[in-house]
């Protein structure tokens, strides 16, 4: 069946010498996987290796049959070109952080709209603003509500948050979180997207929140590891 669709380009691997494997999540039919023949040389190939750059937006045509585990693309372009994401260190070392993220925890064959639309409007809001630093912790949690284990905000004045349960008590048990670390987490529970800009978070803060947050991540979903790519992410951000 052929397909038009919006896509999100979630990673890509180098097949034999001269073919890309690129994984996307499409507005139409969730995650594809497709094969791109002589990608990778210069004459032959058809579709420039340049479209599937981390997490860019690509309006594609594919054939897509059920019977395969890789479909074929017949044209693409980009939708939306970034201004900075892919130029600026910052902001692409995020990226290769979230596309991996991405790729663990997206496996549905299956369109789920909201879902897209809410990954395409953070990455183009993410290409348009300069204080970086807190985009990513943003992202994830604002996420979660789409993976079906956002956090319950009732009781807010409780002194413990369980990262296991997702909401807050009164008592403590393994994996609450309280005190300091609790101040830390509490503005990033449960608020609009784009409000939390103006909060300043030190090094240290930053990186005790991410903990949290992919603690919170692997105690809600099975298959969920930490990221390779947090180390460099770390030191982009030190």
């Amino acid at each position: 069946m052929l397909v038009s669709t919006k896509a999100i380009v979630i990673s890509k691997i180098k097949y034999n010498d001269s073919d890309l494997i690129v994984k996307c999540y499409t507005a139409s039919s969730g995650i594809k996987s497709y094969i791109i023949r002589n990608s990778l040389k210069s004459k032959r190939g058809k579709i420039r290796p340049a479209y599937f750059q981390l997490l860019s937006l690509i309006q594609i045509e594919a054939d897509h049959k059920d019977s395969r585990t890789l479909h074929y693309l017949k044209e693409v372009r980009l939708y939306k070109p970034y201004d900075s994401l892919h130029t600026n260190i910052f902001k692409s070392t995020v990226l290769l952080f979230l596309s991996e993220i991405l790729s663990m925890i997206l496996n549905e064959e299956e369109a789920n709209l909201p879902l897209f639309e809410y990954i395409e409007t953070t990455l183009l809001w993410f290409d348009t603003i300069e204080n970086t630093s807190i985009f990513h912790h943003q992202f994830l949690m604002g996420l979660t509500k789409f993976l079906g284990f956002n956090p319950d905000t009732q009781n807010s004045e409780l002194p413990f948050f369980n990262l296991q349960e997702g909401k807050f008590q009164a008592h403590l048990q393994e994996y609450c979180v309280t005190n300091k670390n609790l101040d830390l987490l509490k503005p990033f529970l449960g608020t609009k997207f784009d409000t939390n800009l103006s909060i300043e978070l030190s090094s240290v803060q930053k990186h005790e929140l991410l903990n949290m947050i992919l603690v919170y991540y692997k105690l809600h979903l099975q298959s969920f590891r930490t990221p390779k790519s947090l180390t460099v992410l770390s030191q982009v951000y030190s």
